[in-house]
């Protein structure tokens, strides 16, 4: 079952992207290094509440 989650930057604390995972395969929280927006570079991204 897959879950729908939230990244949010670590560098201004915006949620950007909207995303789903699967529990099962991968319980930790994600991270990715994503585009955003607000700071213009590519930053690490973290899984949000």
């Amino acid at each position: 079952m897959r879950t729908r989650i939230t990244l949010g930057c670590t560098e201004c604390k915006n949620r950007n992207y909207n995303t789903t995972k699967d529990k099962k395969t991968h319980p930790e929280r994600m991270e990715i290094r994503k585009y955003c927006k607000f700071c213009k570079t590519h930053t690490l991204h973290k899984e949000t509440k």
